[in-house]
């Protein structure tokens, strides 16, 4: 069981870095802080664009990624 909790793991694991790795960064950075914006119409609805879906995807690979952590170390 625990063989295939550990592959299961790291098939998550590398989900995960896939995802993250093919965010794009974010362009406000410390103009953030001081109040600048760049929101625009496009900006502002991103709930179905391909952003939106890495970050749930990534979302979702963190939940797994916990859940299946947590379960190896009750099942060792």
């Amino acid at each position: 069981m625990s063989i295939v909790l550990s592959i299961l793991l790291i098939i998550v694991a590398l989900f995960m870095i896939v995802t993250v790795l093919m965010q794009s960064s974010d362009d406000d950075g410390m103009g953030a802080l001081s109040g600048r914006s760049n929101d625009s119409y496009f900006s502002r609805s991103k709930a179905k664009t391909m952003e939106a879906r890495l970050a749930l995807g990534t979302k979702i690979g963190a939940g797994a990624f916990v859940v299946l952590s947590i379960l190896m170390l009750f099942i060792r």
